[in-house]
Order: structure tokens, then C-alpha cells, then sequence
């Protein structure tokens, strides 16, 4: 295996033209180029790899984005490309374009042609082995394209701790047709929706997965490599989209993802110890791309308007941090058993050598360590030690692979050919020990770990064993206490039986008492129905009597308008009689219109009066409604409570019965053992059970029996003091609304004079 080499993530920068939209609404065109690994937006500068203008072809992209990575793969090295950018910002026509078009195409077509154009171009010893994969996240769940009954995959890592996606659909392609025909088919299949940015806007995160082995029949050498073509969906402002509905639930995870993207790329920039993969399902699968074993290219796409201006420098500003981060690429390579056998036979002259470097410093030490000066020339000599281990190296890779010979023992071409061939079947048979080795071992492994389990399953069964153990060693003792307390508890019972007797006659007693207390309220009840419609009757006598007082305000002015008039026609009457006339007929007119005054003055005052009276009236008719609302709804809940007493009472009753019913059927049983002669232990034994169990429950239930009677008791005082405080609150009311019914009944007589007297 090659030596694993550092290299960084290459960064390209792509900017698309202005649209349609941003053509129609005047945006600026933002971004200047300085050569071609420079951009400047409002006066700061951008670098990159390499960076786009709006007119650059789909092949120019393509050329300097991916070519390279196609032989890096073919190679033996993994290779990723992702596009990132805001939405509508051109990552789907990066990575994809138009697929079947020659010249619009994208990365992904293109890669999957030059990938064949490869493999026929190279040596006919080499067999290729291409399976793909397609799959999107959305949503956060890995979803398979191919396959859409996969719905919510889960990624897992293989023995050398690579994440990848378990149970997808992974297909084996002979032609860039079969590829195309595949991305086709996942593609009809993947997630758009409209918004106000893009017409066609990718709502996952799509991923396509070429594996690519290849094995040199003539060597035996066996070489691997994937590629990870990533599209990512676009960060967006709901602002901007106008997402709404199920659209604005994908915003959010695929803002949730990219910022998990963001925190792993800040996180590997800075060199932080954690590194947060695990954040989001994208970043688990591009856990290899981004700080592990891959050559990645990231090519941002952006926008050139001023609108966007905000989003374009978050861009910028992800790719400048994303430069920063270095790989460790290695191939990936199966060696082959001879191969195992040059690289131990390098380890162990290595090892060697570093053991006669040891046993040289420990003797040195030990001199030293004992007083003794060890002169320059017999000291250690790091130098030279290193040049002998480099040596060593180049001879031992310089060694050549063929079967050494005898010595002093020539052989011929065809006894050349026999050994070659029966060399290559003892490395075949190697390699398939070693894997039946490993084999072995992880089934020993799985036993081992089978065993333990069973060892704590014995361990855990030996101890339930004791405890259950000891838990019958102390029923057995509780048996034999408790038969000791039957007798006690017979006692308890004889007692209990009488206290109960004397209980159920005063219950009877407070339901009687409890029958007169409803009749009570019924009355109640019913008087209050009566006051309800009095009240009523009282209302609408008060309504009628203020459409007498408009009534007779109306007439009033009417009369005092008619007496205007009259005055008027008599004061042309007197002007044409004659002046004695007319002023003795005018001082009577102004003498009828004082009178006139007062007397409407004390009117009105007297009608400001009533009506003070009568809304104060109306407020304590509406207190005494309230009050009366109150005092039924407490009737009802006392009803409720004397309802569920009863019901208890019976409950209680019927309980009796079947105690009852129980104890004579002992009896019979009792007698009937009797008569038998049964003197064995187990007949009384089992009596003794039988009728301890018997008097237990008669024990719990008469000392609950006997604790809700006095809750009973306790209830029906209370229930007593409220009736009393109920009656007496209904006779003050009562007063009050006879008391109001007689200021109403004499309001009117009282107006009526007033007008009467008008």
C-alpha cells in the first residue's frame, strides 16, 4: 500500500449570468475578476483555485473541476465533488445540466463518459468491476432513488471505520448508457417544488456513488476507488422563496444540514479536536471527503446580483474556510501475498536494526550510568543509523519479485514456468488461509462473547434462585405467625359483627333524615320557581309604566306648545282692543307660564328621583338573580351528594349480605368437617388458611366499613349546617324582594300624581 500523502481541498468559484428576474428588477452585476483565481465583491478580494465567470462553457468547468479526479479514481484513490451555494445560484446545472445534451451537459454526465473512455484506453490485463448508487437526504432521512421503498436508511462503518450507506441499491453498469439510463431513472424520482427563485428547486441533497475495482490478471494486484458526486440543495431566506406549508418544512432541514456542513468545516479550518459529524446524515456520509481519505474538489456556485449580495459572501466566505482543510489520500489497494510476504520481510529487517540500535543505546546508558566516559567514536551515531535503516529500504525494494534460484542450480524455462505457476497457487492457497483465519477468529470472537453472556444468564439465574429462596423462608414464617393472630382476629370480628349492627341502624336513621331534608329542598325549590316568576312580572309592570311616563311627557309638551300658541293669538287679539286689555291678559299669561315652570321643575326632579329608584331597584333585582343561581346550584350539588350516599348506603348493604352469605357457608363447612372426624393436619391446616383469608378481608372491610360511616356522619352535619344557613339565606331574600316588590308596586301610583297634578 502507498504511503498516505497530505493535499487540500480544492476550491473552485462559479458565477452564473443575471436571470430573468434580476435583469427585470435592475440588479447590479457585483462580481470583478482578477486573473483567474481572484474575485472582488464590494472591494474585497476572494481567492481560489480557480474561479468562473458568468460566461464560461459547461466543458471549461469540467476540464479544471473533474478531469483529474477521473484518473485519480481509475488509480486507486477516492474522489468527491459537491457543488454548495445559495438556491438558484447554479449547482444542479453544474453538476448535471442537461444530461443528454453533448454541449450543456454537466460534471456528472461527463465524468461517467470519460470514465469509459478510460477503462477502454487501458491495458487488456485489467478487469473493471462499476457499480453505482443513487440516493438523496431528505428531510434528514437517506432515501433510496433507485428503489423507493427504501425510505429512511441508516448509515453504518466497515472495518476500516468508512461510513457508508447500508442497504442501498447498488448496481453493476457495463456502458455509459446503463449509467445514464440509471441517473435518469433516480432523477425522475428525486424532490423539486417551486419557489420564487428557481422554477426547479432541488428540496434534497442527491448523492451518486460510482465504485470503481479493477484487478490485474496478470499480477494479481487488486485496486479500489469511489467517487461521491454530490448536488446539495440550496440555502435559502423564506423571505426571498417564499416557502410556505411543506416547502418551508424543507427549508428548514436543509438549512439545518448546511449549517451542520458549516460547523464541520469551521470545526476541521480551525483544527478543533471535535469534529461534529455527526450532526446531520449528510456530514456522517462525507465524514471521508472532509478530513479523511479522498481527493475533494468543492465548487461554489453564486450569484451575481446585488440582491443576493449578503448570500454571495457567506458563500465566498465557506470556500476560503474550506481551502484550508488537508486530506489524506492513500490508495486503496489489496495486496497480494507476495506482496505481504516483501512488506514483512522489510519490517523485519527494520526491526532488527532497531533492535541492535536499542541494545547499542542501553549499553552506552549503562556505562554511563557506572561513571564510565564513552569516547566520541564509540557513541551512538543517529545519522548513521537512519542512512543504514534508508539502505536497507532501497535493498530490500530493490529485491526483484521473480522466484530466487538455487544456488548453483540452473533451470530451465519450462521448470521456470512450473515454479512461477505452483508459487502463485501457494500464495492463492495463502490468501484464502488467512482469510479462513480471519474468519475463525470472529467466529471465535462471537463465541466468546456467546459464553460470556451465558456465564452472567447462569449468574443472574443462581441469584434469583436465592432470593426466591429466601423469600419462601419468610412466607413460611409469616404463615406461622398468622396463625397465631386467627384467633385474635376471630375476637376482633364477634366485635366488629355488634359495632356493625348498631352502625347500619344510625345509617338508616340519617337516610330518613336525609329523604326529609330533599322534600325540604324540593318545597324550596318550588318557592323559588314562584319568586322567579313574580320577578319577571315585576319587570315588565316597570317597562309598562315607563312607556307611561314617555306617553305622558309627550302630551305634555304637546300642551305646552298648544299653550304657546294660544298665548301668541291673544297677544294680536289685545294689541287689536285695545292696551288695557292687553296687558291684563299678558300679565295672566306670564302668571299661567311661572306656574307653568315650577311645576315642571318639580317634574322632572321628580322623575330624576324615580328614576334613580328604579335602577337601583333593577341592581338589586339582578344581585338577588344572582344570588338565587347560587343557592340552586348548591341545592343541586347537595341533591348529587344525597344521590351518591344512597347509592353507597345500598352498596354497603349488599356487601353485608355477601359477608353474610360467606360466613354461613364456613359454617357448613365447618360442620360438615366436623362430622367427618377429620383430625389431620392438613384438613386443619387448610381450615385454618381458608378461614384466616376469611377473616382478613372481614377485618379490612369492617374497619373501611366503619371509617366511612363516620365520614358519613361528618358529611350529613355539614350538609345539616348548610341547609340551615341555605334557609336562613332564602328567608333574608325573600324579605328583600317582598320589600322591593312594594317600592315597585307604589313608584307608579307616585309618578302618576306627579303628572296628574301637572
Amino acid at each position: 500500500m502507498a504511503d498516505p500523502a497530505e493535499c487540500t481541498i480544492k476550491v473552485m468559484c462559479r458565477f452564473r449570468p443575471l436571470n430573468s428576474s434580476e435583469v427585470t428588477r435592475g440588479d447590479k452585476y457585483i462580481p470583478k475578476f482578477q486573473g483567474e483565481d481572484t474575485v472582488v465583491i464590494s472591494g474585497k478580494p476572494y481567492m481560489f483555485d480557480r474561479v468562473f465567470s458568468s460566461n464560461t462553457t459547461q466543458e471549461q468547468v469540467y476540464n479544471a473541476c473533474a478531469q483529474k479526479i477521473v484518473k485519480d479514481v481509475l488509480e486507486g484513490y477516492n474522489g468527491t465533488i459537491f457543488a454548495y451555494g445559495q438556491t438558484s445560484s447554479g449547482k444542479t446545472h453544474t453538476m448535471e445540466g442537461y444530461l443528454h445534451d453533448t454541449e450543456a451537459m454537466g460534471i456528472i454526465p461527463r465524468i461517467v463518459q470519460d470514465i469509459f473512455n478510460y477503462i477502454y484506453s487501458m491495458d487488456e490485463n485489467l478487469e473493471f468491476h462499476i457499480k453505482v448508487s443513487y440516493f438523496e437526504i431528505y428531510l434528514d432521512k437517506i432515501r433510496d432513488l433507485l428503489d423507493v421503498s427504501k425510505t429512511n436508511l441508516s448509515v453504518h462503518e466497515d472495518k476500516n471505520r468508512v461510513p457508508y450507506v447500508k442497504g442501498c441499491t447498488e448496481r453493476f453498469v457495463c456502458s455509459p448508457d446503463e449509467v445514464m439510463d440509471t441517473i435518469d431513472e433516480g432523477k425522475s424520482n428525486r424532490h423539486v417544488a417551486v419557489t420564487n427563485m428557481n422554477e426547479h428547486s432541488s428540496r434534497s441533497h442527491s448523492i451518486f456513488l460510482i465504485n470503481v475495482k479493477q484487478e490485474n490478471t496478470q499480477t494479481e494486484q487488486k485496486l479500489s476507488g469511489k467517487l461521491y458526486l454530490v448536488d446539495l440543495a440550496g440555502s435559502e431566506k423564506v423571505s426571498k422563496t417564499g416557502a410556505e406549508g411543506a416547502v418551508l418544512d424543507e427549508a428548514k432541514n436543509i438549512n439545518k444540514s448546511l449549517s451542520s456542513l458549516g460547523n464541520v468545516i469551521s470545526a476541521l479550518a480551525e483544527g478543533t479536536a471535535y469534529i461534529p459529524y455527526r450532526d446531520s446524515k449528510m456530514t456522517r456520509i462525507l465524514q471521508d471527503s472532509l478530513g479523511g481519505n479522498c481527493r475533494t474538489t468543492i465548487v461554489i456556485c453564486c450569484s451575481p446580483s446585488s440582491y443576493n449580495e449578503a448570500e454571495t459572501k457567506s458563500t465566498l466566505m465557506f470556500g476560503q474556510r474550506a481551502k484550508t482543510i488537508k486530506n489524506t489520500v492513500t490508495v486503496n489497494v489489496e495486496l497480494t501475498a507476495e506482496q505481504w510476504k516483501q512488506k514483512y520481510e522489510r519490517e523485519k529487517e527494520k526491526n532488527k536494526t532497531l533492535r541492535s540500535t536499542v541494545t547499542w543505546l542501553e549499553n552506552e546508558l549503562n556505562r554511563w550510568r557506572n561513571g564510565e566516559s564513552v569516547p566520541v567514536e564509540e557513541q551512538f551515531d543517529k545519522e548513521k543509523a537512519n542512512a543504514e535503516v534508508l539502505a536497507l529500504d532501497n535493498m530490500i525494494n530493490e529485491k526483484p519479485a521473480t522466484t530466487p534460484n538455487v544456488p548453483g542450480v540452473r533451470l530451465t524455462d519450462v521448470e521456470k514456468d512450473k515454479c512461477e505457476a505452483e508459487l502463485g497457487k501457494l500464495y492463492k492457497q495463502l490468501d484464502d488461509k488467512d482469510e479462513e483465519i480471519n474468519q475463525q477468529s470472529q467466529l471465535a470472537e462471537k463465541l466468546k462473547q456467546q459464553m460470556l453472556d451465558q456465564e452472567e444468564l447462569l449468574a443472574s439465574s443462581r441469584r434469583d434462585h436465592d432470593n426466591l429462596q429466601a423469600e419462601l423462608n419468610r412466607l413460611q414464617a409469616e404463615n406461622e405467625a398468622s396463625k397465631e393472630e386467627v384467633k385474635e382476629v376471630l375476637q376482633a370480628l364477634e366485635e366488629l359483627a355488634v359495632n356493625y349492627d348498631q352502625k347500619s341502624q344510625e345509617v338508616e336513621d340519617k337516610t330518613k333524615e336525609f329523604e326529609a331534608i330533599s322534600e325540604e329542598l324540593s318545597q324550596k325549590s318550588s318557592i323559588l320557581s314562584s319568586l322567579d316568576s313574580e320577578l319577571q312580572k315585576l319587570k315588565e309592570m316597570s317597562n309598562h309604566q315607563r312607556k307611561r311616563v314617555t306617553e305622558m311627557m309627550s302630551s305634555l309638551l304637546k300642551d305646552l306648545a298648544e299653550i304657546g300658541i294660544a298665548v301668541g293669538s291673544n297677544d294680536i287679539k289685545h294689541h287689536e282692543g285695545g292696551s288695557g286689555l292687553i296687558d291684563e291678559e299678558f300679565t295672566v299669561a306670564r302668571l299661567y307660564i311661572s306656574k307653568m315652570k315650577s311645576e315642571v321643575k318639580t317634574m322632572v326632579k321628580r322623575c330624576k328621583q324615580l328614576e334613580g329608584t328604579q335602577s337601583e331597584s333593577n341592581k338589586k333585582m339582578d344581585e338577588n338573580e344572582k344570588e338565587l343561581a347560587a343557592c340552586q346550584l348548591r341545592i343541586s350539588q347537595h341533591e348529587a351528594k344525597i344521590k351518591s350516599l344512597t347509592e353507597y348506603l345500598q352498596n354497603v348493604e349488599h356487601k353485608k349480605r355477601l359477608l353474610e352469605e360467606n360466613v354461613d357457608s364456613l359454617n357448613e363447612e365447618l360442620v360438615k368437617l366436623s362430622a367427618q372426624g377429620m383430625s389431620g393436619d392438613d384438613h386443619k391446616n387448610c381450615y385454618c388458611c381458608q378461614f384466616g383469608s376469611f377473616c382478613q378481608t372481614q377485618f379490612v372491610f369492617f374497619f373501611s366499613s366503619l371509617s366511612l360511616n363516620q365520614k358519613i356522619m361528618l358529611e350529613q352535619e355539614r350538609l345539616r349546617v348548610e341547609h340551615e344557613k341555605l334557609k336562613s339565606t332564602d328567608q333574608e331574600k325573600s324579605r328583600k324582594l317582598h320589600e322591593l316588590t312594594y317600592v315597585l308596586t307604589r313608584s307608579p301610583d307616585t309618578k302618576n300624581q306627579g303628572y296628574f297634578l301637572c
